[in-house]
């Protein structure tokens, strides 16, 4: 069974920066695509960043610039580096992956049902002040 576990989360003022870790296990190879999402309170689930088997990224037009999504090369331990953080940042940081091969992306009417059936982890509290 996947297994999808962030971590990283905290409180930083506006300017700051944070990384977020997420590591995946039980069948993980088969995962070929990652993704960080978040929701704040009262918002609905927003796309951040992918990364797919071969390194490819998308991210969403809200963070492009200050945060990096990595992977190391046995693709089961991800990284969202995030610099010049802002309060509109809040929010939970959930991990995901996929098992398809093709289409890894937050970006596109297309996302929403890529992701359908991801994995999930429990998710990372990101608190922003300024």
């Amino acid at each position: 069974q996947v297994q999808v576990a962030e971590s990283g989360g905290g409180s930083v003022q506006v300017g700051g920066s944070l990384t977020l870790s997420c590591v995946v296990s039980g069948y993980s190879r088969s995962q070929y695509c990652m993704g960080w999402f978040r929701q704040a309170p009262g918002k609905q689930r927003e796309g951040v960043a992918s990364i797919d088997f071969d390194g490819v990224v998308t991210y969403s037009d809200s963070v492009k610039g200050r945060f990096t999504i990595s992977q190391d090369n046995s693709r089961n331990n991800r990284t969202l580096q995030m610099n010049s953080l802002k309060p509109d940042d809040t929010a939970q940081y959930y991990c995901a992956t996929v098992g398809t091969r093709v289409g890894c992306t937050v970006l596109g009417p297309r996302a929403q049902p890529f992701w359908a059936n991801a994995y999930w982890g429990q998710g990372t509290q990101v608190t922003v002040s300024s």
